[in-house]
């Protein structure tokens, strides 16, 4: 039996394509920059987003962990959203790692108040850790932010002559949504981090972006948090098909989360949320107390999904088609019958 995994788009299996090219592919020692698939790899994944280098780590929250370490010092605030995942989801460590505090800013599904992010900025003085870093992230959850947003924030940001870093794991989504290329997103960004492994099919991996110096050192200390790799050129010839064929696919999962959306709304009682329904994530709900049963009941069936958390999240992917969709919610129209 099939499983269906709504959970996230994480969960993608390799394409037979990358099974083969991971086997085929030409390796060498990543420490010394020895291995050529990964050097090319990087050399795409950089020319892609208009940046000088990049460096290959082997998840998203160490890449974002990284960024922070090599653009502040011991005790430096980085100011960031408060539901980022940044924040949220990668274990508290920018304290542990980077030795920074991080300071949360409210916003609007990830929209600031940009009065309200000037007077956020801190001078470095006796008594107030100084800020040194921006964080922001596109797309934000299900939410993408528009193009001239994240120019004022850069601008804004540029006039303090602090660094901005773009938490971009879905940044492709991003693109695809705003119909624009991926550098019309990362150039109001000194560094961005981009999943390899979310939505694009690859087994492992994110990539770290930015000017060459700033990579440089980010390569030094990637070292130093254990993430340096060996022979991991057979990792990076998946990424090589994830960034130049996977990432042209995505408007398949957006329409297929599209048709999620409104498959659902054909169940009684259940809304889905709108406002975050840019990419390939659906968030939805319903006041009927048998939704926390929901995951067991379609676990039995063969259906993966988180546990309810206000809201429900689905996610499609690469491995979900309609008939899946299809599928599940029939089970949902039975269980809620």
């Amino acid at each position: 039996m099939k499983i269906i995994d709504l959970r996230s788009d994480t969960v993608t299996q390799p394409t037979d394509e990358m099974r083969l090219a991971m086997f085929q592919a030409e390796v060498g020692d990543d420490v010394f920059q020895d291995d050529p698939t990964l050097n090319k790899l990087e050399e795409i994944g950089a020319k892609m987003f208009g940046k000088d280098a990049a460096v290959f780590v082997p998840s998203g929250t160490f890449s974002n962990q990284l960024a922070i370490f090599t653009h502040t010092k011991h005790g430096d605030e980085v100011l960031v959203d408060q539901n980022a995942h940044i924040v949220i989801h990668e274990s508290g460590a920018s304290s542990i790692i980077a030795g920074v505090q991080l300071f949360t800013l409210e916003s609007n599904k990830g929209i600031w108040d940009l009065e309200k992010l000037k007077r956020s900025i801190k001078t470095k003085s006796a008594f107030t850790a100084g800020t040194t870093l921006i964080c922001i992230e596109n797309a934000y959850n299900g939410k993408v932010l528009p193009l001239d947003y994240m120019k004022q924030v850069y601008e804004i940001a540029q006039s303090r002559n602090i660094p901005v870093h773009l938490d971009g794991a879905r940044i492709f989504n991003a693109a695809t949504h705003l119909n624009c290329d991926v550098r019309d997103i990362s150039q109001y960004a000194d560094s961005v981090s981009v999943c390899l492994s979310k939505g694009l099919a690859a087994p492992v991996g994110t990539l770290l972006i930015g000017k060459k110096a700033f990579i440089d050192i980010a390569r030094e200390k990637r070292k130093l948090m254990g993430g340096g790799m060996r022979q991991a050129g057979f990792l990076g010839a998946a990424g090589i098909i994830a960034l130049q064929k996977m990432s042209k696919r995505l408007h398949i999962d957006h329409d297929n989360a599209q048709y999620l959306a409104s498959k659902i709304e054909t169940i009684a009682g259940f809304k889905v949320d709108y406002a975050e329904r840019d990419i390939n994530i659906v968030f939805f709900d319903t006041e009927d107390e048998r939704k926390y049963d929901l995951e067991s009941f379609l676990l039995s069936k063969g259906v993966k999904i988180l546990p309810y958390e206000h809201p429900f999240r689905f996610v499609t992917h690469h491995n979900i088609d309609k008939k899946d969709i299809d599928y599940v919610i029939e089970l949902m129209r039975e269980f809620f019958s």
